[in-house]
């Protein structure tokens, strides 16, 4: 049995309507300055506003930096860190899907520990203590509101960076499912096939142990038994509800399991072609799945055996090749491109990603070992 470290450090609060809870959850930690992390679309829709108004209400003084963009990069950071030097919170709230919560975070390193976003590329590499955060997830997908990693791209090289440290994990994490009813359809699509390959990588990769296992299942459950659902009627709250809490707990997953090839092939795409992040790993995921069966059929096969989309659907029975399908199956009810010539990358161009992608860090994860050959034949087999 594999040995390993949980250590639980963000606290979960979930349920319709608990966003009016923001204030005296931040009160509960001793804050009374809250600099919130968003961008301009979560202002237009009105969530950023339902937050500060919980958190002034009970009390605190606040102020917005709202110039966050998908796909967070140095630059980004660098203009939420003036604005942390300027209010001087002595709380972040990141307040919207994964772009947010990670900028929140990347803030955090430089406003708490100085230095530039690169300092802090890899784990562990924070030199004091850094800010309470609470996260406020609008979006059911990266799961980066359970996780101590910020994804951070260099604004120049576009190259993206893992920043991880413990100190960095969110305190509190509030999910309130009544936030994603208002994102457009294919964003909801995006984010959930995300946090499904969450689930499905952090079950099968070179570290999971025991307690990852047990959130990944827990993840695939509530998001397979969701997706669908949320895809057809887009105001289901207790479907939205399902994938909020399987994107969280997917997040925990990786905190404990880490990723696999799918997202080492996926940061290139969007990199260089600017593909987002949720459909670059939905194209490459089903053929990393039939790449991986031969060395993790039986654990393919048990997760298709929770698979429960409704009661007139039976669990698709088999392994990898299975499993693959089925995935492909929600893209295609998504009606997401499923490979790589439909999002116009260019074929010429599959070596030299295919180098970068064995240059990510979760590659070294995968269960099955891949280099830059390997990496090249399943970019081929998604073209």
């Amino acid at each position: 049995m594999a040995s390993f470290d949980f250590d639980p450090r963000t606290r979960i609060v979930f349920g319709a309507g608990r966003i009016a809870e923001l204030g005296a959850i931040a009160r509960d930690l001793g804050s009374c300055r809250a600099l919130v992390v968003s961008d301009a679309g979560l202002v237009a829709a009105g969530h950023a506003e339902h937050g500060l108004a919980s958190l002034r209400e009970a009390g605190l003084d606040t102020a917005l930096f709202d110039r966050v963009h998908e796909n967070p990069t140095t630059a980004d950071v660098d203009l939420g860190v003036a604005a942390a030097r300027e209010f001087q919170p002595d709380l972040l709230v990141g307040l919207g899907g994964g772009s947010s919560m990670d900028c929140a975070k990347g803030i955090n390193f430089l406003h708490s520990c100085g230095g530039r976003m690169h300092d802090y590329w890899g784990t562990g590499k924070s030199t004091g203590r850094m800010l309470p955060m609470i996260a406020v997830p609008t979006t059911a997908g990266t799961g980066s509101e359970t996780q101590s990693f910020a994804l951070i791209s260099d604004a120049e090289t576009h190259v993206k960076m893992a920043c991880g440290d413990k100190r960095a994990a969110c305190r509190v994490a509030l999910l309130d499912p009544e936030l994603t009813v208002t994102q457009p359809q294919r964003v909801t699509a995006l984010t959930g096939l995300d946090a499904m390959a969450h689930a499905i990588e952090s079950f099968v990769t070179t570290r999971k142990n025991p307690a990852s296992l047990a959130f990944s299942r827990e993840a695939w459950r509530f998001l397979d038994a969701n997706l669908a659902r949320v895809l057809r009627d887009p105001n289901d709250l207790a479907a939205r509800g399902g994938m909020q809490l399987g994107a969280c707990f997917a997040g925990l997953a990786i905190e404990n399991s880490m990723l696999g090839a799918a997202h080492a092939l996926a940061n290139p795409l969007t990199a260089h072609y600017g593909v987002p992040h949720g459909q670059a790993v939905a194209v490459m995921l089903p053929h990393v799945v039939r790449y991986n069966g031969t060395t993790c059929e039986r654990l393919y096969h048990d997760l298709l055996a929770i698979t429960v989309d409704d009661e007139a659907t039976p669990p698709p029975e088999g392994g990898a090749g299975a499993l693959a399908e089925f995935y492909t199956g929600l893209m295609r009810l998504a009606e997401l491109p499923t490979t790589l010539s439909e999002l116009g990358i260019e074929r010429s161009s599959l070596a030299s990603l295919a180098t970068e992608a064995a240059k990510q860090w979760t590659a070294q994860f995968n269960p099955r070992p891949v280099g830059p050959a390997e990496l090249q034949t399943l970019y081929e087999a998604a073209y």
